[in-house]
């Protein structure tokens, strides 16, 4: 609860809107709300005009569900990338991680979640049609499941790896350089790196 005294009710409503945002507490909220009034009109108008055009312009890539102010993101539209690859991971903050690392040039696919019964979750609330299709077009060789080694990223990669298994496709994991019980996006560069380039089949696991 804000138990801060405020001179001014559009002062207080300001702070109260950039605390909304995750780690930001009411008095580093009222510090950056107070920075923004200080600078000329046309910075945090600026500032305003920025985050509303992001909010309504940008989309998701109708191929791998990745952000992107255009259809099809750059990733997808790189031809250079090795298309017979996908990796598979949680959200758009795995992505960057990954594309961090300097060290995997496949495409990926986003699920937009992770299953949780105990959220609610499931497959129908992921982007498993997405990923159907692609399959159906043919020319993937191999499915990097690139998910959190938490319980719920282990039960939706051996979701993934039951549903997808075929001869005709490799289902890999990345190494476990990743600690049990960690997200992707809090692990270095370095070490998600090495998960990545010396990842294993997945069956080795799931048996």
């Amino acid at each position: 609860m804000n138990y801060m005294q405020y001179s001014s009710k559009l002062l207080e409503a300001a702070v109260d809107e950039f605390a909304r945002l995750p780690g930001i507490g009411h008095k580093t909220a009222l510090r950056l709300a107070l920075y923004l009034l200080k600078q000329d009109k046309e910075v945090a108008q600026g500032f305003g005009k920025t985050i509303i055009r992001m909010c309504e312009e940008i989309r998701r890539c109708k191929i791998c569900q990745n952000i992107s102010d255009t259809e099809v993101c750059m990733i997808c539209s790189d031809s250079l990338r090795d298309s017979s690859t996908i990796c598979v991971v949680e959200n758009i903050r795995d992505v960057m991680s990954i594309e961090n690392t300097h060290q995997y040039r496949g495409l990926y696919h986003i699920l937009g979640g992770i299953i949780s019964p105990m959220d609610g979750v499931g497959p129908k609330d992921l982007y498993l049609k997405e990923l159907d299709k692609r399959l159906e077009q043919g020319g993937v060789r191999e499915i990097i499941l690139a998910l959190s080694t938490t319980m719920e990223g282990d039960t939706t990669s051996y979701y993934l790896f039951k549903r997808y298994s075929n001869p005709d496709l490799i289902i890999s994991t990345i190494a476990r350089g990743v600690s049990v019980g960690d997200e992707l996006e809090y692990a270095d560069e370095v070490t998600l790196g090495r998960s990545i380039l010396y990842r294993t089949p997945f069956k080795s696991q799931a048996t």
